[in-house]
């Protein structure tokens, strides 16, 4: 049952995506002259794609807060590639993620399309081109997103916030947002940490098809009640990360039963 339930799923996604995606291009392309309606059209497509996206696998989300309205910096733990859509779902917003999410098939075209903004996180160089371009974005009125740990997690902590890309934050004065994200699964599922938190040397899509044969996922999303400033960057990182940390939910208690649970 579970299998054909992934079946399923995978094949609505898949239909769902395409059919969006092509509404995209075809908008964009109408749209041509008219720059800061691309964009609006962009927000709109990926909103209605993330929240489909979210029904069709299942996943319910709870959110504490109110979620920041663009243009606004936002900070948040990363423990899946589900956090994208849980989090685009809740409030207009464009990702900085991984430079060789660019280079994967279909993958790194589809974020391409909706803006997504890649750094290679090992050329400090490039921490200043996309420093001109988070400014550019949020200039545009966008939101962005970055998950400054740098990596996911099991969700048994919140790794260091590296500082880096704060930098434009702390050094115009921008009150920068957070967000603390959480999972659980229903008892007799693989437990979050294993079926939902994507960490380790995990293939995608041998965890995506586990992900798809899960029967429900409860995604907690809480948003920071005022955004923090700082006029130096490790500063702005360290109280975001102990902000985040305050509101954080472990999704599984301790490294040791993580490495145990491993199959």
């Amino acid at each position: 049952m579970s299998r054909l339930r992934a079946a399923i799923r995978g094949v609505s996604l898949g239909l769902v995506t395409g059919g969006l995606f092509a509404a995209l291009l075809v908008g964009l392309a109408l749209l041509f002259a008219f720059r800061r309606a691309r964009l609006r059209w962009r927000g709109l497509i990926f909103r209605r794609w993330s929240k489909a996206a979210a029904w069709l696998l299942n996943v319910k989300i709870k959110t504490d807060g109110v979620p920041p309205r663009p243009p606004f910096f936002l900070v948040a733990n990363h423990l899946s590639y589900t956090d994208i859509f849980v989090i685009a779902s809740q409030t207009d917003c464009r990702f900085v993620a991984r430079h060789d999410l660019a280079a994967v098939p279909l993958v790194g075209w589809l974020c391409r399309s909706v803006g997504t903004i890649f750094i290679d996180r090992s050329k400090r160089r490039d921490i200043v081109r996309v420093g001109g371009q988070v400014e550019q974005a949020l200039a545009e009125g966008s939101g962005v997103v970055i998950f400054p740990e740098g990596t996911s997690t099991a969700g048994a902590t919140v790794l260091p916030f590296k500082p880096g890309l704060l930098e434009l934050a702390s050094r115009a004065s921008f009150g920068v947002s957070y967000a603390a994200l959480s999972y659980r699964v229903t008892a007799g599922d693989v437990p979050a940490h294993l079926s939902v938190c994507w960490w380790g040397k995990r293939t995608f899509p041998g965890h995506l098809w586990g992900l798809l044969q899960l029967r429900e996922v409860h995604a907690t999303l809480s948003f920071g009640r005022e955004p923090i400033r700082a006029a130096d960057r490790k500063a702005l990182a360290l109280q975001l990360h102990a902000a985040v940390t305050r509101e954080f939910i472990p999704v599984v208690n301790g490294e040791q039963e993580c490495i145990a649970a491993i199959p």
